[in-house]
């Protein structure tokens, strides 16, 4: 198994993490977006959107968009448990993270972080949507230790992975008691290994 990703995105950090703490072997091939290393020729046969994570199988298949990754390494796993209304409102976190919290505080902490661009006018906006989507999640953090309610799932791996480095957007996270109770949660976890 052979993951292609950028150590500094938050997507891919989501794959290593997991593969980290289910034990699973696989090959890191570093792919820098910022050289246009998935613009060439030879990844886009791979993955034509030309992004990473990308996950290349043994039997030559390959898989993009970081939260069917987490999917499909989770199944049957105790990070994706097999009830079905906890796997759906598993489902329901992941789908929060890519539309209401990531395009907000993993684009901020792009701009301000890596491209020390502090004055780029989509910043603010972000920011203000970027807070309703740590507040959604302190709240719910109120009444359950996981995304994955009882236990971490892979809800928490793909809600970790930029909310833990949200601060280099800008974004208060110690604001946020449970948040930070819950990060203090993940980062014990057995195997836990750091984006840096």
């Amino acid at each position: 198994m052979k993951v292609y990703g950028t150590s500094v995105s938050g997507n891919c950090y989501k794959i290593k993490l997991l593969l980290h703490l289910l034990k699973i072997p696989y090959e890191w091939i570093e792919t820098d977006t910022r050289k246009g290393e998935t613009r060439t020729p030879e990844f886009l046969l791979k993955n034509p959107v030309g992004k990473v994570p990308l996950l290349e199988l043994d039997s030559g298949d390959f898989l993009s968009e970081s939260n069917a990754i987490l999917y499909f390494l989770a199944n049957e796993s105790s990070f994706f448990p097999e009830d079905l209304l906890v796997q759906s409102r598993i489902l329901q976190w992941m789908f929060f993270e890519q539309y209401s919290h990531e395009p907000y505080i993993a684009v901020n902490r792009w701009l301000i972080h890596f491209q020390n661009k502090k004055d780029d006018p989509r910043i603010p906006g972000n920011h203000t949507k970027g807070l309703e989507a740590l507040k959604i999640m302190d709240d719910h953090l109120v009444k359950n230790q996981y995304f994955g309610f009882e236990k971490p799932s892979i809800a928490d791996i793909s809600l970790f992975a930029y909310t833990h480095v949200a601060e280099e957007g800008h974004f208060p996270v110690s604001d946020f008691p449970n948040l930070c109770s819950w990060i203090k949660r993940v980062r014990e976890l057995r195997d836990f290994i750091p984006i840096y």
